[in-house]
């Protein structure tokens, strides 16, 4: 398993995403994480519609009102608890977590490779 730092704890102010790159199965991606009430989650970057971020690059992640995770490109509606997606051309399919353990002030990602 490999382990990166990814953000502070101080980086994430609730309503806001911060955006990570990491590698998994020899794949570069990216993720984003966020801070819901007291819980820090973390997903991978990728609508359940169609593979394309759910931002355009802008880190526009969150929809106005703060309440869900959207698709810029279709207009998906995802919990930002669970990453289910509760409306739009994949309801019902969840955004894929990411493993993210704190120490300190500092948050790891945690990549298990799936391949090889």
């Amino acid at each position: 398993m490999a382990k990166q730092l990814i953000a502070r704890v101080a980086d994430l102010a609730e309503g806001i995403t911060v955006k990570f790159e990491y590698v998994q199965d020899g794949v570069p991606r990216e993720g984003f994480l966020a801070r819901i009430g007291d819980q820090i989650v973390a997903y991978e970057n990728v609508c359940r519609h169609l593979p394309l971020t759910l931002d355009f690059g802008d880190n526009h992640i969150f929809t106005r009102d703060r309440k869900y995770f959207a698709c810029q490109s279709h207009g998906a509606v995802y919990d930002p608890l669970t990453g289910l997606c509760l409306h739009g051309p994949c309801a019902g399919a969840s955004l894929k977590p990411l493993r993210v353990a704190s120490r300190g002030d500092e948050l790891w990602l945690e990549v298990v490779d799936t391949v090889g």
